[in-house]
């Protein structure tokens, strides 16, 4: 049983480290699955709720910090909410691209979200901007939120 939780939290704890890349995967979940797989595995004898929790609480961090960063990249830029739909869309399609469909798409997207609520090329070109702006700001973000949740286990465990 013990090999067992291991090998599943390392597969969580993988996936979920791509997940704060790609925003298909649910990241922060995932991570937080796998570090209490991992807690679990040793009999919660050096993680234990405490600690759990603490990182449970980052892993909302970094979901929140994901809409937040999108939210507010776009408001910035003087989006509609028209243009932060047609983000989430475009990175959705974006996915099938590889790494440059992951920034091209939520671009692309939220300009011709504000396109259908503005003609005005400029602001649906700024639209595409602050989605692309509060990508980079979110993943940013749930990236130093996972270090922070791997460096508190890993501080708890071996020191």
């Amino acid at each position: 049983m013990t090999i067992l939780l291991w090998l599943l939290a390392g597969l969580l704890i993988l996936s979920g480290l791509a997940g704060m890349i790609l925003p298909a995967l649910p990241g922060p979940p995932l991570l937080f699955a796998g570090l209490f797989c991992a807690a679990w595995a040793e009999d919660f004898v050096y993680v234990g709720w405490r600690t759990l929790i603490v990182m449970g609480g980052l892993a909302l961090l970094a979901l929140a910090a994901d809409f937040i960063a999108g939210a507010l990249g776009a408001k910035r830029f003087g989006s509609s909410s028209r243009a932060m739909v047609g983000a989430a869309v475009g990175a959705l399609v974006g996915l099938f691209f590889g790494p440059p469909g992951l920034i091209l798409g939520p671009f692309f997207g939220a300009m011709a979200g504000e396109l259908t609520a503005r003609t005005d090329l400029r602001t649906a070109s700024r639209a595409g901007v602050g989605a692309v702006v509060g990508l980079i700001v979110g993943t940013a973000a749930k990236m130093a939120l996972a270090i922070a949740m791997i460096g508190l286990f890993l501080a708890v465990r071996l020191f």
